[in-house]
């Protein structure tokens, strides 16, 4: 805990040291599936993140909602210090209270920064103490470049990331909550008798794309994170320091048309849709290093409907997870996978796969985490694997590694 302070004093000191070296454009595209950069442009000077760091802020909302901290229909006290934040917001005043569920829509389609406070404090304790659990989350995701200081992305001058490290959280994003994903899609919900729509406009004239942020200040320009899917391809793309909304959106558009091999494509309608046997298969770069494939059931509902673009998009009740027998086994590059664990929660052996990821470094590099479901009742058990190694040496490579680090491991065939 203590080698953890001092890493974290250590990157504050050195955001603190070099904050007004913002770089103007930045920009990054990568293929999320192989983690391969497309195009980047002063990818790893710093610049002011703006409302994208909302996205943390909801990934640590989804988090805490996995391990039942809250709940979708939790309210959340809006403070007096929340209900001052400036606009935009959902405009509640200090006393009053808003469900997890509203402020997860506001934040993704209002980008209302009260409701990232009144999350912020809720989980945290205090915005402050809401800033310490980004950071170090910004840390486990390989983060190295950002520091947090509030939940919302308002003006600080310490408030600062890269493109590189906002594509790690998107594919984050992606990759540890699939279901929550989709509710980047919405285009608008309806809160207390109002409609509420979101503005980034890219999504919605944009074919294929299914989120996931806009951000502006003056210190920042206009920012955007974009992921696309094309077939069974993925696209996730990072534009920092716009100097026009349009601008933005245009150099975004064009960035992935570049390597999306298309033309002018942004007169297409939003389609937020999966594959067609729901599977999410998003890999990371350097630093989110591995993925999870789930399988989504397409059973699941949101508590209340939101306004989505061309399709429903649905909160789900729990994390979806692959089942023994009945659903496909998710698709990886290559034919052994390994078993280190079971755990009596989907979310236990989630853990354990995060806490080994770490553990095993470059040996699981190229493997997926996956979690499979065996037995019934309170027979269940959730087998924490990893899978798609290309070899059975490379398997058999990772097993070793893990042993050392006190892990039990089960070399197994694929689809084993």
């Amino acid at each position: 805990m203590k080698s953890f302070r001092f890493a974290l004093a250590a990157v504050a000191a050195f955001v603190l040291s070099t904050a007004q070296a913002v770089a103007g454009s930045a920009s990054l595209v990568l293929d999320a599936r192989t983690g391969r950069i497309l195009a980047a442009e002063n990818a790893d000077t710093l610049n002011h993140p703006a409302s994208l760091t909302k996205m943390m802020t909801l990934y640590l909302t989804f988090e805490a909602l996995h391990r039942g901290q809250i709940g979708w229909n939790t309210r959340l006290v809006m403070s007096p210090t929340a209900a001052r934040k400036p606009p935009t917001k959902l405009g509640v005043r200090a006393g009053d209270t808003i469900t997890v569920q509203e402020a997860v829509n506001g934040m993704i389609v209002r980008s209302a920064n009260d409701a990232a406070a009144a999350v912020a404090e809720a989980l945290g304790g205090s915005e402050a103490g809401f800033a310490q659990m980004m950071n170090a989350k910004a840390r486990r995701l390989g983060m190295t470049r950002t520091y947090f200081v509030n939940a919302s992305g308002l003006p600080a001058r310490e408030q600062v990331t890269t493109a590189r490290d906002m594509a790690r959280l998107a594919i984050a994003l992606m990759r540890d909550f699939p279901g929550e994903y989709r509710m980047f899609a919405a285009q608008g919900f309806t809160f207390r008798g109002r409609t509420i729509r979101g503005h980034n406009n890219l999504m919605y004239r944009y074919s294929g794309m299914d989120g996931i942020k806009t951000g502006y200040t003056n210190a920042s320009g206009y920012n955007i994170v974009s992921a696309v899917r094309d077939g069974n391809r993925r696209i996730v793309g990072v534009v920092l320091g716009g100097r026009s909304a349009r601008g933005r959106d245009d150099k975004m558009a064009s960035l992935l048309d570049q390597h999306l091999g298309r033309t002018g494509s942004t007169g297409g309608r939003l389609v937020a849709a999966t594959t067609s046997r729901g599977i999410f298969d998003i890999a990371g770069l350097p630093g989110v290093r591995l993925s999870y494939a789930d399988t989504v059931r397409t059973h699941e509902t949101a508590p209340a409907p939101i306004v989505a673009a061309s399709t429903e998009t649905a909160m789900p009740s729990d994390r979806p997870t692959a089942v023994d027998g009945g659903a496909a086994t998710p698709s990886a590059s290559g034919y052994w996978q390994i078993q280190i664990s079971t755990a009596t929660t989907a979310e236990g052996a989630r853990k354990i796969l995060i806490e080994a990821q770490s553990a095993g470094g470059a040996a699981l590099l190229g493997a997926s985490p996956h979690t499979e479901i065996s037995g019934d009742g309170s027979a269940r058990r959730y087998r924490a694997r990893f899978i798609g190694f290309a070899s059975r040496e490379a398997a058999t490579s990772a097993c070793t590694i893990l042993k050392k680090r006190s892990y039990d491991c089960t070399l197994l065939p694929d689809r084993g």
